[in-house]
């Protein structure tokens, strides 16, 4: 079920999900196996104290297909192919950790880390943020630090033998999520196959996108509901409008929708820093108010909390694990829950699974960027983690694909870039944002999640294999 926001209706016997599975340790002494892993001369150095070093880094690209249009009030990639940047950190010892994001200010960033020894992640982490700070660390350098974080991270786990869940503390391999197809173009035949899809994973929870007409939200979310019914007799559901809403129309808008159907949050309602807004809104609704995902650094995050103006705090992926630690540990300070929001191969996860406060991971796609693989399943309604060291992800370089050119979230009429209607409109928005014809001819039909499929013992054992 999804932890904290809803009680688990069903009632028909359920599986023993696997997040009640003891994890069971390697035997003490035997190696990982696998190009990439903790083994031979890094193993001794790392088990003797020996100092490794950051000696380099690499910056690749390749795709994400999604089998169907992605976006939300402010645009769509009718084409459903979007571009991953992948940053790989080399050492001295052969080790090479993988981080994910975009990371435009590498070679501005990357002087903080070279010759350091890549174990000492959060004293790093604020060097890199030490090292830019004249010129300021959000936007771009705050990517950049966040992939470089990641990276550090795989390789701290790597270097101890263990998955990084085990690395930061967890007990347990299983993190709660919800789905979220990132799914606004979608028509209701479509997004009812999605959502079918997430419902034979036993997933209870589902965030949807929308902001644009009310009408069409209600019924959205009213057909989601029902698809997740047979999990559960209160589907939790969730509405992102991705700061579409301006703060003189988010009250009346979101009490026409809470009128006819239950929401666990509302996400976005204004735009990110209006801390009076936010609070207007929860002081008015019944719903949670969820934000954060936008935000960069603690400073940001502070007036928010200051204002009581959200009751739940999100993070993103991209601005890596000390990041999400840090605002966790924020919000724990507030009595409040953290919800990492979604990205490729979920690496936040790992830290989820720690955080006393967890309340929910967003899920966005099963599937995974060309050229990758990781390390985990999505079932039970949530992400179960493997025991691969480090994050889990392998990169194939020979598979990665190259993005094609105007492809991708930065287009014009993509979700990345802010319409200039944007919290102004004051009638519903005629149908989904985008191109007015979405192109279907030689893209793939609508991705549905498919039964969920466990890695054999044998898959848990492959270890990031880049040079």
């Amino acid at each position: 079920m999804v932890a904290g926001l809803i009680p688990d209706g069903r009632t028909t016997p359920v599986p023993l999900a696997r997040r009640h599975l003891p994890h069971l340790p390697r035997p003490l002494g035997l190696p990982w196996r696998g190009v990439g892993g903790p083994t031979g001369g890094t193993a001794r150095r790392a088990q003797e104290g020996e100092q490794l070093k950051i000696t380099g880094f690499r910056s690749l690209t390749t795709v994400h297909r999604w089998g169907r249009p992605v976006g939300d009030a402010n645009g769509v990639v009718a084409q459903g192919v979007t571009e991953v940047p992948v940053l790989l950190v080399e050492t001295d010892g052969g080790l090479t950790g993988v981080g994910l994001g975009a990371h435009g200010d590498a070679e501005r960033v990357f002087p903080a880390l070279d010759g350091q020894d890549p174990r000492a992640v959060t004293t790093l982490y604020d060097r890199m943020l030490a090292h830019t700070f004249k010129s300021g660390h959000a936007g771009t350098a705050f990517g950049t630090i966040g992939a470089f974080d990641t990276a550090l991270w795989d390789l701290k786990a790597k270097m101890a033998g263990e998955p990084l869940w085990r690395t930061l503390g967890a007990a347990d391999r299983f993190v709660p999520g919800y789905a979220s197809g990132l799914d606004i173009a979608l028509d209701d035949e479509e997004l009812v196959a999605l959502y079918s899809g997430w419902a034979a994973r036993g997933f209870t929870g589902a965030k949807l996108k929308g902001g644009l007409d009310t009408e069409r939200d209600i019924g959205r979310l009213r057909a989601v509901a029902e698809v997740l019914r047979p999990n559960t007799r209160s589907p939790a559901l969730m509405l992102d409008v991705n700061e579409s809403w301006g703060r003189h129309q988010a009250v009346r808008l979101l009490a026409r929708i809470e009128d006819r159907v239950e929401l666990a949050w509302i996400e976005e309602p204004v735009r990110r820093w209006d801390a009076r807004g936010h609070r207007a809104v929860g002081r008015a609704a019944r719903t949670a108010v969820a934000s954060g995902e936008n935000l960069t650094g603690l400073e940001q995050f502070r007036p928010l909390l200051a204002a009581d103006a959200l009751q739940v705090v999100q993070t993103a992926g991209v601005w890596g694990i000390t990041h999400f630690l840090r605002v966790a540990t924020l919000a724990h300070g507030h009595d409040l829950p953290v919800s990492p929001v979604g990205y490729h191969a979920n690496p936040l996860a790992h830290a989820a699974a720690a955080a006393p406060n967890h309340l929910v991971t967003e899920v966005q796609d099963i599937g995974t960027p060309a050229g990758l693989t990781v390390d985990q399943a999505i079932e039970d309604g949530g992400i179960v983690l493997g025991d691969a060291p480090g994050l889990g992800i392998t990169v194939d370089e020979s598979a990665l694909a190259a993005p094609r050119q105007n492809a991708g979230w930065a287009r014009p009429d993509g979700p990345h870039v802010r319409p200039r209607d944007a919290g102004l409109r004051l009638v519903p928005e005629p149908g989904p944002p985008g191109p007015a014809t979405r192109v279907r001819s030689g893209t793939p039909s609508l991705a549905v999640p498919g039964p969920a499929h466990r890695p054999a013992r044998s898959e848990h054992t492959e270890r990031e294999n880049t040079p």
